[in-house]
């Protein structure tokens, strides 16, 4: 099959959540099919770094975004219906060049990796189309929404309910939609769309990250995350303000490892903490995790699939988590991790495996485990095959019974 993969993150090198998806999917359905990626690029090094996606498809396609463009496309977005956050990724060249190739290129399937990119595909195009919607964003603002300050708060809940909407529109323009997780599935099955939905799980490198063998620090904990990002940095400052305190009353040695690019100012401060180190930028996280004892998730604003969990359970570490973070992994609580939800309940389970080697063993081993058999991308990607397949059979069966 010829088939058109629309990203709205450029997919190499895959080091994030979106890119790390989308770049399993293409190269995936590049080992039997011919595959376009189409995508904008959003920075120099970005565009600079395209190349490498190269063994891995027939082509590609990009256009660069120009930041203060986009900004005004964001601004100009704010009086109408039109999500800002759909404006942000509206090229007027990449829109042209994907014209282009549909009226040269006959297409068997196109598949668009996140809704902000839905637009550039016309509903009334013929060939068989998915949007794979991996998080519905639309409640990821609305959440925003609760844990910001006025006037913040109102700009994040209208920009929820305008995703919502457009999400609900976009998914009409399909012949099939997914998700990343059950729990987001749910989310799109809510809109009684009458589109068909399935939905295909996060994978992991399980050789990459696989344990090592090193001696871990028994007194060091981590969170690995980008600390640009806001839930990332809200969970810390609630995390460092509300629950370290507890343990090292507990167990005054205990350090804090955060592990992420491009901390805030405000994060960088929480360094000034007994006890914990903020270490900005790291070529590789590995050594981090392994010499931690645990890793903690403690989100308070999350959807879809935290990558950073299936690394840390996939390396042997142990993960406490929030249970909204939780809730996007394929794994029992108190069986392949541990799940809290008050600061008591979060220091409870961090000092359950601090003190007690023999749990953190069964952890670690139980959760990578669980990591082979259901966060496998091989697996992930078998249940991909079956959903195109479905979606093609349906639309077979459509355009045969149209002619009689």
């Amino acid at each position: 099959m010829k088939i058109l993969v629309v990203c709205h993150r450029f997919p190499y090198p895959p080091q994030s959540g979106a890119k790390l998806r989308a770049f399993h999917i293409i190269k995936h359905l590049a080992r039997d099919h011919e595959v376009i990626v189409v995508s904008p690029v959003r920075s120099a090094e970005e565009a600079a770094a395209a190349p490498g996606i190269e063994p891995y498809c027939a082509r590609y396609v990009t256009a660069r975004l120009w930041e203060p463009l986009q900004a005004l496309r964001m601004l100009a977005c704010l009086p109408t219906l039109l999500p800002s956050s759909m404006g942000y990724f509206h090229s007027g060249r990449l829109a042209r060049q994907v014209n282009g190739l549909l009226k040269r290129e006959q297409f068997d399937l196109v598949l668009v990796t996140c809704s902000s990119v839905a637009h550039y595909v016309p509903g009334t195009l013929d060939a068989p189309k998915i949007l794979d919607f991996g998080d519905m964003d639309s409640q990821k603002w609305l959440d925003y929404a609760r844990f910001r300050q006025f006037p913040l708060s109102a700009g994040y809940r209208i920009e929820g309910r305008k995703l919502e909407r457009a999400e609900k529109r976009l998914a009409r323009q399909f012949d099939l939609c997914t998700t990343i997780t059950r729990a987001e599935w749910e989310t799109l099955e809510s809109y009684r769309t009458g589109v068909a939905t399935d939905w295909f799980p996060n994978g992991v490198d399980s050789a990459y990250f696989a344990p090592t063998g090193e001696r871990h620090d028994p007194d060091t904990i981590c969170f690995v995350g980008r600390m640009d990002y806001y839930p990332n940095q809200e969970c810390m400052f609630d995390f460092c303000a509300n629950v370290l305190p507890l343990i090292r009353a507990r167990r005054s040695e205990t350090k804090l490892l955060v592990v992420g690019a491009d901390p805030s100012r405000a994060v960088k401060k929480l360094g000034d903490l007994p006890g914990v180190t903020v270490t900005g930028s790291v070529a590789d996280v590995r050594p981090y995790l392994a010499r931690s004892a645990l890793m903690v998730a403690p989100l308070n604003i999350a959807r879809g699939t935290q990558n950073k969990i299936l690394e840390a359970m996939a390396a042997g570490v142990p993960v406490v988590a929030s249970r909204m973070a939780a809730g996007g992994v394929d794994a029992v609580a108190n069986e392949h991790f541990l799940v809290a939800t008050t600061p008591e309940e979060y220091a409870q389970a961090v000092l359950r495996i601090l003190g007690h080697p023999a749990q953190r063993q069964r952890l670690g081993a139980a959760g990578r485990e669980r990591i082979l058999s259901h966060h496998a991308w091989d697996r992930s990607m078998q249940r991909l095959d079956g959903i195109i397949d479905r979606c093609l059979g349906t639309c077979r069966g459509r355009s045969l019974f149209a002619r009689r």
